[in-house]
């Protein structure tokens, strides 16, 4: 059984909105489109800087004259061999053309400093005391080659509420060392590991990268990351995190701006990178995370840190080859460590393919581990058929029956994501499902939450974040309709079946709805005693904003319209006033 509130209609553009501000229809929506290469469309990206503006803002690479020399000689074998060679041959798939990765609404934009006191319709809820940020991919450098949208680097957005006020509205890059080097060199140099990496164009990449590496053109040593996807808030630090790389921590100013602080490493306890999509205890504080490899063993790895950041020891789980590991779950004595579909080969890319490979020959399992364990001896798996879940939602034990309960989105195809798929979008399905995990008889069932009548594809979102862990009734997702874009999200009754919709309106689209706990509520308040923060753009008028709706009645509260366009994004968060005056 399903119910349906549509958001009021916005007002209408005004006669002198500038043509600029309408963007084109992202042409990933027309799954017969030719796979022909196409170049880069014109879209709002800023232009490089030449170098005489780089040198004026103290921003060129710190080359002695054989590294010019070199850089010289290196772009040229890009351009010449790689680009106007081995690429040239190829035409791109939809996955990496950036004709459709970043076409209207996924365009980048360009940094804002705050902008203060925000116009508002209807009423901001007096109790949110705030900043909502949330993250997504942005790239600085218009592509020279493949782009994927995961490839971009990472710019946070952020709208500060306090009083019934929005206060202010800011978007700013994380400062990575890969961004900060290739705004001084003024082009993207660094490989795009879903973009650029296929074939054997993808490996003269990462030999061109070796090469600029061992001549001192790039310092890889501070990480290669994009830091575009996961938020935390974890040991009164807000962490940006993509899961080729350590975090980055980001301070939010009193006047909600957003400032890098640098890579952080946890007090050099950390040397790996962390996925992004670390579990935080809501009782204990503690933080719980993975780290995958996908060049040399130990393929994967599980940790965790306490409440105020001190880290356990690694264990290494037995995987025979690396896998895709975007994301888990934890319950509240439980690690679940899923191992699917999604792996990595990389002398796929000397064959002429792609490194990242759907593996139909082998069979999804979920691996129980207990929470703080020091080992993997008490590792249980449990083979769960034709299942891969991108994001999970939550996990619980099941007192009663003494089976684990696993909540995500079964995905099919398992590569939707990262390849072209042969039938088109239109095959795309992501099932909100239920996983039963029992590891004393090492079996699995899993079933659809919704029935067949209700269902829709459900990606991106989360369920009250106080519970996680623990059992919940509420899931709060994106509706992923039409794929890839979100028409608006669905607050679903995991007990009852049922489900809820909150739809944007015609030509509206957002991404991933945040739940924020009312932070009023008396003890024992209902599990959706809150509020639902999200962005959603208008590709009609051209105008984005920030939509307040309440969790219980599914109607919307307000809407604070931002200064500047808001491309669709990934993964956010709420973070307290109180917990912003902690700021380390």
């Amino acid at each position: 059984m399903s119910s349906s509130i549509s958001a009021p209609a916005p007002p209408a553009a005004p006669a002198t909105a500038p043509a600029t501000g309408r963007p084109k229809k992202p042409s990933q929506l027309n799954p017969n489109s030719s796979k022909t290469r196409t170049p880069v469309p014109a879209r709002p990206m800023r232009a490089a800087p030449t170098p005489a503006r780089r040198e004026a803002a103290g921003a060129v690479p710190k080359w002695n004259p054989l590294q010019r020399l070199a850089a010289a000689a290196l772009d040229a074998v890009e351009e010449g061999l790689v680009a106007g060679v081995l690429e040239r041959a190829h035409p791109l798939p939809r996955t990496a053309d950036p004709a459709v990765q970043i076409a209207g609404n996924y365009a980048p934009v360009g940094e804002r400093p705050p902008t203060g006191e925000l116009p508002v319709s209807g009423r901001i809820p007096a109790c949110l005391d705030g900043v909502y940020v949330r993250n997504g991919a942005n790239p600085l450098h218009a592509p020279r080659a493949g782009h994927h949208l995961f490839d971009g680097d990472g710019m946070l957005h952020a709208v500060r509420l306090r009083g019934g006020r929005a206060e202010s509205y800011a978007c700013r890059f994380t400062e990575t060392a890969r961004l900060r080097q290739e705004r001084a060199i003024g082009r993207p140099v660094f490989p795009k590991a879903i973009g650029e990496l296929h074939g054997h164009s993808g490996v003269a990449r990462l030999l061109l990268f070796g090469a600029r590496s061992l001549c001192g053109v790039l310092d890889a040593s501070q990480g290669i990351g994009v830091a575009n996807a996961g938020l935390v808030y974890h040991n009164n630090r807000l962490l940006a995190m993509s899961e080729d790389d350590l975090p980055y921590h980001v301070r939010v100013t009193a006047d909600g701006d957003l400032e890098t602080v640098g890579r952080y490493d946890f007090g050099g306890q950390l040397d790996t990178a962390m996925i992004a999509h670390p579990k935080l205890d809501p009782a204990t504080g503690e933080l719980f995370a993975l780290s995958y490899n996908v060049v040399s063993k130990p393929f994967l790895k599980y940790f965790y840190f306490t409440a105020d950041g001190r880290k356990s020891p690694d264990v290494v789980i037995p995987v025979d080859a690396p896998t895709m590991m975007h994301d888990f779950a934890v319950t509240e004595n439980h690690a679940i460590i899923p191992d699917q579909q999604i792996v990595f080969k990389l002398q796929e890319m000397v064959l002429g393919g792609s490194p990242v490979v759907y593996d139909r020959n082998k069979t999804a399992r979920f691996g129980v581990l207990p929470k703080r364990a020091t080992d993997a001896s008490r590792l249980q798996w449990v083979q769960v058929p034709d299942c891969f879940c991108f994001h999970l939602w939550n996990a619980w034990e099941d007192d009663a029956t003494g089976e684990i309960v696993v909540i995500g989105s079964c995905m099919t195809p398992a590569d939707a994501v990262f390849n072209e798929s042969s039938s088109g979008e239109e095959s795309f399905r992501s099932v909100l499902s239920e996983i039963r995990l029992d590891p004393r008889a090492g079996k699995s069932s899993r079933r659809a939450v919704l029935s067949d009548a209700d269902q829709v594809n459900l990606e991106a979102g989360m369920v009250n974040r106080q519970l996680l862990g623990r059992k919940t009734r509420y899931a709060y997702l994106a509706i992923a309709e039409p794929w890839p874009k979100v028409s608006g999200f669905a607050k679903v009754d995991l007990e009852n079946g049922t489900v809820e919709k909150f739809i944007y309106g015609e030509g509206r689209y957002g991404g991933e709805p945040c739940f924020v706990p009312r932070p009023d509520a008396p003890a024992g308040a209902a599990e959706d005693d809150g509020y639902v923060l999200c962005y959603v753009h208008d590709e009609g008028c051209g105008a984005s904003e920030m939509l307040v709706v309440n969790a219980r009645d599914m109607r919307a509260e307000a809407a604070v319209k931002l200064p500047g366009r808001v491309p669709y994004g990934l993964h956010g968060t709420f973070i307290g006033g109180e917990e912003l005056q902690r700021q380390a």
